[in-house]
């Protein structure tokens, strides 16, 4: 009987192994694209360092549970602008994240489409730069001799 590779699979997981490091890796990124945003975009203020942390962690939680389900509900939008819109998606998740952190605050709707802006493009070429380019190796399963039905006929 063939025995099951569990540990490959438990190490892929997005909870252990390398899923930890590609989330932490996917904060830190975020992290240095916001800090970048605030220092650039005129209209987006941060008042402490924790409030900063506290943004970037909002939004990173924002970009993983809601702005899949603003993707969705926007797509003929999106289809219609060839993408453009997304810049629009990512400036409410911006306004939002200055809702909801005391300490981060976004003065209009212009301010945070220059900080999506400036995000999306700090966070594309920092996941080029840190993405693994090697090829993944296919997976192998281990093969069972054939089975003959009727050996006699």
């Amino acid at each position: 009987m063939p025995t099951p590779h569990v540990t490959r699979e438990i190490n892929s997981s997005s909870f252990l192994g390398s899923g930890v490091r590609a989330a932490v890796v996917r904060v830190l990124i975020t992290g240095i694209a916001v800090f970048l945003a605030v220092m650039v975009v005129p209209g987006l203020e941060v008042t402490s360092f924790p409030a900063g942390l506290a943004a970037v962690l909002v939004l990173t939680i924002l970009n993983l549970l809601v702005r899949p389900l603003l993707f969705v509900l926007t797509l003929p939008l999106i289809v219609l602008t060839l993408g453009l819109f997304l810049i629009v998606v990512n400036a409410l998740l911006l306004e939002l994240t200055g809702y909801l952190v005391e300490g981060f605050s976004v003065t209009g709707f212009w301010p945070a489409v220059g900080g999506a802006v400036v995000i999306s493009l700090v966070t594309m070429i920092l996941n080029l730069w840190t993405s693994d380019r090697r090829p993944k190796e296919p997976r192998s399963f281990p093969q069972r001799p054939p089975t003959i039905i009727n050996p006699g006929e």
